[in-house]
C-alpha cells in the first residue's frame, strides 16, 4: 500500500516531521511518500495562505497518482485543498484536522483543539460545523505559537502549547485535546503523558483512517461534488495540467 502525505507548505522539515510520524504508525508494508506543496508560502496561517498554496499542492497529488498512491493525505490542519484534492483523486484523500477531530470525538465526550495563531480559529470552527462536530467540541484556543516557531531549534513552542492544555482541561471541561497544527505532530505522545487525556495528532490518525479506507476497498464518490473535474482549456502558468488541459 502506497500512501501519500503531502504537506500544502513549502516548509521541507516539517514535512520530513510529519512523515516520521506517519512511517511510525503505518502498518508494516505500507510505503509513505511525503513531499510538501510544489510552490507557495513556508506556512500556512489563514485563508490566504492557504488559498495561494493549493495549485503547488495539487502538483504534488497529480504526481502521486501517477505514482500509484492508494490514498491521499493532506497535512495541514485547515484541511486546504481537502475538496480539490478529492475532486482529483481516484482514490481516498484524508484531511487531517477531520481526521483528528473523528478520532478525537471516539475517545471523548468533549474534546478541545489547541492552535497556532488566533487568526486560524475561525477556518477550524468553521471546519467543525461543516464536518458536524461543533457540539462535541468544547472550545478552539490559539497558544500564540506561530507555526513556524515549531520548526526553531530552543523555541518555548512545546511549553505554550503545554500551557493552553492545561488552561483548557481546567476552563473547558473537556476531556481529550486536539493539537491543531500539522507542525505539532512530534508533541502528542510527550503532552498525553504530562497531562494524562488522550492527545490527538492528526498526522497520525489520518493515514491510520486511510490505511483503513484502502483495506475496506472505499473511495471517493464520484458522482457529486467531487467528482473528476471536467476538460476545459487553462488561461496562463499552470502549476499541473488535468485532462489535457491548457
Amino acid at each position: 500500500m502506497l500512501i501519500h502525505l503531502v504537506n500544502p507548505n513549502t516548509t521541507a522539515s516539517m514535512t520530513e516531521k510529519a512523515a516520521l510520524v506517519a512511517r511510525a504508525v503505518a502498518s508494516p508494508g505500507t510505503e509513505i511518500r511525503a513531499d510538501e506543496s510544489r510552490a507557495g508560502p513556508a506556512s500556512i496561517e489563514g485563508p490566504f495562505d492557504g488559498a495561494m498554496a493549493v495549485p503547488g499542492m495539487l502538483a504534488r497529488v497529480e504526481e502521486a497518482i501517477a505514482a500509484g498512491a492508494d490514498a491521499h493525505v493532506v497535512a495541514c490542519f485547515d484541511d486546504t485543498g481537502l475538496d480539490a484534492a478529492r475532486a482529483l483523486s481516484p482514490k481516498p484523500v484524508i484531511g487531517i484536522s477531520e481526521a483528528a477531530f473523528h478520532v478525537a470525538s471516539l475517545v471523548a465526550e468533549k474534546f478541545s483543539v489547541v492552535t497556532t495563531l488566533a487568526r486560524a480559529v475561525p477556518t477550524i470552527e468553521a471546519n467543525l460545523a461543516r464536518y458536524g462536530l461543533s457540539s462535541r467540541c468544547a472550545r478552539v484556543r490559539a497558544a500564540d505559537v506561530a507555526v513556524l516557531e515549531l520548526e526553531e531549534p530552543g523555541s518555548d513552542a512545546c511549553r505554550r502549547i503545554s500551557d493552553e492544555i492545561a488552561r483548557a482541561l481546567v476552563e473547558d471541561r473537556c476531556e481529550a485535546i486536539v493539537l491543531g497544527c500539522a507542525g505539532m505532530t512530534d508533541l502528542a505522545r510527550e503532552l498525553s503523558q504530562t497531562h494524562g487525556v488522550p492527545v490527538i495528532d492528526g498526522v497520525a490518525a489520518a493515514i491510520t483512517l486511510a490505511e483503513g479506507l484502502v483495506r475496506l476497498g472505499l473511495s471517493t464518490s464520484k458522482i457529486g461534488g467531487w467528482a473528476a473535474p471536467l476538460p476545459k482549456a487553462w488561461a496562463g502558468p499552470a502549476l499541473l495540467r488535468l485532462h489535457g488541459a491548457g
